[in-house]
């Protein structure tokens, strides 16, 4: 009975200590191809993270929110994980909008270049564009391509972006529809 239940007690610990072998294994495979860095960052699970620590165990991020994340190693090792920081300096970002139908096409797409262009984050005027993407079904959809070197704060940059062309729409009269549905009543 003491050898069983000891056995027993054994494999319960080999299999509590399997993740954490797992996650050491990791540690050393990250710390030693140096694929990812100390400043990089990281889409995990659909979070975008700035690595502060890679340690043997875990790394430790911060997120957009300022909330430190602890990362097992073996998440970053086995899953897809985007890292921001290897391609160039500048990343391509999008922002779509829809707009009434019967709006101006041209009047729209110069509206958008000129609001990305008017952001202090956008350096190259060249680099900006706007197309015409769809018929949706309550608007013309649209969509602003733009490049940007804040990876990390984009949400902020990408916010300022829509107050600005919500601000030209309203100069240049363009309205921005919303979905709305019409019940009939038979009798």
């Amino acid at each position: 009975v003491l050898i069983a239940s000891s056995a027993a007690l054994l494999v319960g610990v080999g299999l509590g200590l399997q993740q954490t072998f797992n996650d050491i294994i990791s540690g050393i495979i990250l710390l030693s191809e140096r694929s990812i860095k100390i400043d990089d960052v990281l889409e995990i699970d659909d979070d975008v993270v700035k690595i502060q620590n890679i340690g043997l165990r875990t790394s430790k991020g911060l997120n957009r929110d300022d909330i430190s994340v602890i990362i097992p190693n073996s998440l970053i090792t086995t899953n897809k994980v985007i890292n921001w920081s290897h391609q160039s300096k500048k990343t391509r970002f999008r922002i779509f909008v829809g707009v009434a139908y019967g709006s101006d096409v041209d009047l729209v797409i110069k509206v958008l270049n000129d609001a990305a262009i008017a952001h202090p984050e956008i350096k190259d005027p060249k680099t900006v564009k706007a197309r015409f993407l769809n018929f949706g079904n309550s608007s013309l959809d649209f969509e602003l391509l733009f490049f940007s070197k804040n990876v990390f704060r984009i949400e902020n940059v990408k916010s300022d972006i829509r107050k600005i062309i919500n601000q030209k729409f309203i100069e240049n009269n363009i309205t921005i529809p919303f979905p709305q549905m019409d019940v009939y009543l038979k009798k």
